[in-house]
C-alpha cells in the first residue's frame, strides 16, 4: 500500500479549484493528472524583470515593470483590428499597451483613464512608437514593486492552457505538499549542496536554482537505480534451474561464418550464467549485423541440451517470422524441433503447437507477445531470449520470468549500441555482453551525401543497381514525428516511384494492416520486388541479403542512431554495398557534423556516444529506436552528471545495508519507490 504521507500527491487534478471540462483536456494531454505531476511540471525557462521608473530607461526587446498612466484607447472596432490602450511615463513619453481579440471590455476594466497602474510585459518597438502587447500583468497604484520581484516560470504548455492558469494551478498544486523523510545520505546532502525535498520542489518553480533541480532529478535517478537493483538481487536469489549443455547440438549448428572473437566471448559469458542456479539477467548489445542472432541461438541450444524449452519474443509478427526463418536454417542439422507461434495462428494449427510446448516436442519456439498468453503452458521453459529490448519494459521483463516452473533465465538482445550511462539508466539490473566486432567478409558500407535536388539522378542510378540484379530500400523522411505525415510523404514518393518502375516497388508503413504488409515484405524479400518504400517505422531486423542500396530522404532530420540502423539494412552479403544520405538546404551545425559522422564512421558504439553529445538534453538516440528516457525530471546533462552517483548509492542500500529491511534510510527509500511510481520494484519489496 502506498504510504498515507503520500496521498495528498496523487490526489486527481480535477479537484483543484479552477479545472473544469475545459481546462481537463489540456492538463491530461500533458499528462498532468494528478497534484503530484503538476508538482513536477517544471519551468522551461524563467522570465526575469526589471522595475524602471520610465521608458527612456529600458531598452526594446527587454521584459520591464513600468508605472503608466492611461490617457487615451484607440481602434478596437473590427474583430480584426488591434485594441490599444495609449499610456504616459512620468516624463511624459508615450507606449502602446496593445490587445489583439475582440473584448476590449476587458481591457479598459484593467486600464482606467488617468489612473496609474504597474505595467509588466516585454517592451517592443512597431515602426516609430514604443509598445507592450498583450502586458503579462497590471497591477493598481502602490502594487509594482512586488511585480518587480517576479522571475516568473515559463511552463511547457498545451493547446487551451494560458500559462497565467497553468501557473495558478501549479501553485495550488505546491501548497498540497507534504513534508515526507529524507531518502538520500545525508553525506551526499551536505557535499551537493542540496536543500531538502520540499524546498527543492518549491525552489525549482520559483526561479533558476541549480542545486533544487538536480536534487529532484537525482530523486528520480535514484528511485529507478533502486528499483532496478532490487529486481537484480530478487534475481540473485530466485530459484532458477542450472543449465549445464554438453555441446552436441551447438557441435552441428550449419553457420554462414566462423564465429567473431566478440561471439565467442559473448558465448562464453552466457554459458556461465546458464551453470548457475540463480536466474541470468543479461542484456546482449550487437552493433548492427555483428551477429546477435547466433549468440541467441547458441544460448537457446544449451537449454535444450540440458533437456529443457527455450523462448525467443519478438516486437513485431515481421520479425518473429524472420527470426523463425534463420534460426531454422541454421538449426537444421541438430534436429532440434523450431515453433512459431503468432497472435494470428489459430485453430488446429494453434493447439498443435501448444500441445507440442505442454508435451515437451517442441524445443524452442518464435513468436511475438501471444508465446506468453495465459493459455500458453510449457513442458519446462527455462530460457527466454527477448529481442528488441528497448519495446518491453521492466515491468514485462518481470511477468515473462514468471512463466517456467522456476524462474527462467533471461537475455535480451538490442540492435542499438547505448552509451553505458544510458544503459545504467534502462537496463541497472543486467549484466552486459557487447558485440562490437562484424563478422569476416563483410566490407565497409560505402556512404555519400548527397544534395537532394539530384533526386533525378539517383533514380536513374536505382535503375543502373536494378539491372544488376540487386535490390534496394528508399526511406521518406520523419515528419517531426507524425505518423500521419510520415505516411502521406512515403505515398506520395512510392507513387513517384512506382511510376517509374511499377510493381519492382513495393510500400511497407506502420498503418498496414499486417497481411499487407506481410505480403509486401515477403515481394521484397524472395526479391520478386526489387524496391521498398518505407517509413521510418522499417523493422529494424528486416534481413535480406541482396539489398545492397539505402536511400534516406532528409536525412539531416534522423539521430545517428537511427541513420545507423537504417543503414545496417544493407552490407549484409558479400556484395558491397552503398547508403546515399539525401540533404536538404540550410543544414545546422549539428545536421552537418552528423552526416559527417556517418561518412567518417560505421562503428554504432562511437555513434550512439556522439549522437548523446550532440542531441544534448533532446530526445535520446532516436525515440523510435531505443525507446524513450524512463525519465520525467532529469536532463541528459543530469543523466550523465548524478546517474553514475546514484547508481553507487542504491547498490549501498540494497547490497551492503542489509537491504530495504534494515537500512537507517529503508522506510525514507520505500517513500521514494511509491512517489515515482517504480511499481516493479515496490512489488519486490512487498514480495522480499
Amino acid at each position: 500500500m502506498r504510504p498515507d504521507l503520500l496521498n495528498p500527491l496523487f490526489v486527481e487534478a480535477a479537484s483543484l479549484k479552477g479545472v473544469g471540462p475545459g481546462v481537463q483536456r489540456p492538463l491530461d494531454k500533458l499528462g498532468l493528472t494528478r497534484v503530484r505531476d503538476l508538482a513536477y511540471h517544471l519551468p522551461d525557462r524563467f522570465v526575469h524583470r526589471r522595475v524602471v521608473a520610465c521608458l527612456s530607461e529600458a531598452t526594446v526587446g527587454e521584459q520591464v515593470v513600468i508605472p503608466l498612466t492611461p490617457v487615451e484607447y484607440r481602434g478596437g472596432g473590427s474583430a480584426r483590428a488591434p485594441f490599444r490602450v495609449m499610456a504616459e511615463d512620468a516624463a511624459g513619453a508615450v507606449c502602446a499597451l496593445t490587445y489583439f481579440g475582440r473584448n476590449s471590455g476587458w481591457a479598459r476594466k484593467q486600464l482606467p483613464l488617468n489612473e496609474k497602474r504597474w505595467v509588466a510585459g516585454r517592451l517592443d518597438q512597431f515602426g516609430p512608437s514604443l509598445q507592450i502587447v498583450h502586458p503579462d500583468h497590471v497591477n493598481p497604484q502602490g502594487e509594482g514593486q512586488s511585480l518587480g520581484q517576479l522571475t516568473e516560470p515559463v511552463y511547457p504548455l498545451s493547446e487551451g492552457l494560458t500559462q497565467g492558469r497553468l501557473t495558478a494551478l501549479i501553485a495550488q498544486a505546491l501548497t498540497h505538499l507534504p513534508q515526507l523523510p529524507e531518502w538520500i545520505d545525508p553525506a551526499l546532502v551536505e557535499r551537493m549542496g542540496w536543500p531538502d525535498w520540499h524546498t527543492a520542489m518549491t525552489q525549482a518553480h520559483r526561479g533558476e536554482h541549480k542545486e533544487a533541480r538536480d536534487r529532484l532529478a537525482y530523486d528520480e535517478l535514484l528511485a529507478n537505480a533502486l528499483a532496478l537493483m532490487l529486481v537484480r538481487s530478487r534475481n540473485r536469489r530466485a530459484a532458477g534451474q542450472a543449465l549445464v549443455g554438453d555441446g552436441r547440438l551447438r557441435a552441428r549448428l550449419a553457420l554462414p561464418f566462423q564465429l567473431t572473437g566478440a561471439q565467442t566471448r559473448s558465448i562464453a559469458e552466457i554459458e556461465g550464467d546458464l551453470a548457475q542456479s540463480a536466474p541470468m539477467l543479461r542484456l546482449l548489445q550487437g552493433d548492427v549485423g555483428s551477429g546477435k542472432t547466433v549468440v541467441a541461438l547458441s544460448a537457446l541450444l544449451i537449454a535444450v541440451e540440458a533437456g529443457t524449452q527455450g523462448a525467443l519474443l519478438a516486437p513485431t509478427e515481421i520479425l518473429a517470422r524472420q527470426h523463425y526463418d534463420t534460426l531454422r536454417r541454421m538449426a537444421a542439422p541438430t534436429g532440434v524441433t523450431i515453433a512459431l507461434l503468432t497472435g494470428r495462428d489459430k485453430g488446429r494449427a494453434r493447439e498443435a503447437i501448444l500441445m507440442g510446448l505442454l508435451d515437451g516436442s517442441i524445443d524452442i519456439v518464435v513468436g511475438t507477445h501471444a508465446i506468453f498468453q495465459e493459455a500458453v503452458q510449457y513442458r519446462n521453459l527455462a530460457m527466454v531470449v527477448i529481442d528488441e529490448q528497448h519495446r518491453f519494459g521492466v515491468g514485462q521483463r518481470l511477468s515473462l520470468t514468471q512463466k517456467g516452473r522456476r524462474t527462467p533465465h533471461c537475455l535480451a538482445m538490442t540492435a542499438t549500441p547505448i552509451p553505458r550511462t544510458l544503459t545504467l539508466a534502462q537496463y541497472g539490473e543486467m549484466d552486459v555482453s557487447k558485440l562490437d566486432e562484424l563478422p569476416p567478409g563483410r566490407q565497409a558500407i560505402d556512404t555519400r551525401v548527397v544534395a537532394a535536388e539530384r533526386l533525378d539522378d539517383v533514380a536513374a542510378a536505382l535503375s543502373r543497381h536494378f539491372a544488376t540484379g540487386q535490390q534496394a530500400y528508399w526511406v521518406c523522411p520523419m515528419v517531426r514525428e507524425n505518423e500521419m505525415a510520415d505516411l502521406a510523404a512515403a505515398e506520395a514518393r512510392h507513387a513517384e516511384l512506382a511510376a517509374r518502375f511499377g510493381d519492382d516497388a513495393v510500400l511497407v508503413h506502420g498503418q498496414m494492416r499486417p497481411e499487407a504488409k506481410d505480403a509486401a515484405m515477403e515481394r521484397f524479400a524472395s526479391g520478386a520486388a526489387k524496391l521498398l518504400v518505407a517509413t521510418t517505422v522499417i523493422e529494424v531486423g528486416v534481413d535480406v541479403p541482396n539489398a545492397t542500396l539505402m536511400v534516406i530522404e532528409q536525412a539531416e532530420r534522423f539521430g545517428l542512431a537511427q541513420l545507423h540502423q537504417l543503414r545496417g539494412r544493407v552490407g549484409r552479403g558479400s556484395e558491397k554495398s552503398t547508403c546515399l544520405l539525401l540533404r536538404g538546404d540550410g543544414l545546422s551545425e549539428i545536421a552537418r557534423e552528423r552526416l559527417a559522422l556517418m561518412r567518417e564512421t560505421q562503428d554504432g558504439f562511437r555513434l550512439a556516444e556522439e549522437d548523446l553529445r550532440l542531441r544534448g538534453g533532446g530526445e535520446l538516440l532516436g525515440t523510435r529506436q531505443s525507446g524513450d528516457t524512463p525519465f520525467r525530471v532529469a536532463t541528459l546533462d543530469q543523466i550523465t552528471r548524478l546517474l553514475p552517483i546514484a547508481h553507487d548509492d542504491a547498490r549501498l542500500l540494497v547490497e551492503h545495508q542489509g537491504g530495504l529491511d534494515s537500512a537507517p534510510r529503508a522506510d525514507a527509500a520505500r517513500v521514494l519507490l511509491y512517489l515515482f511510481e517504480r511499481d516493479w520494484g515496490v512489488q519486490l519489496l512487498r514480495g522480499g
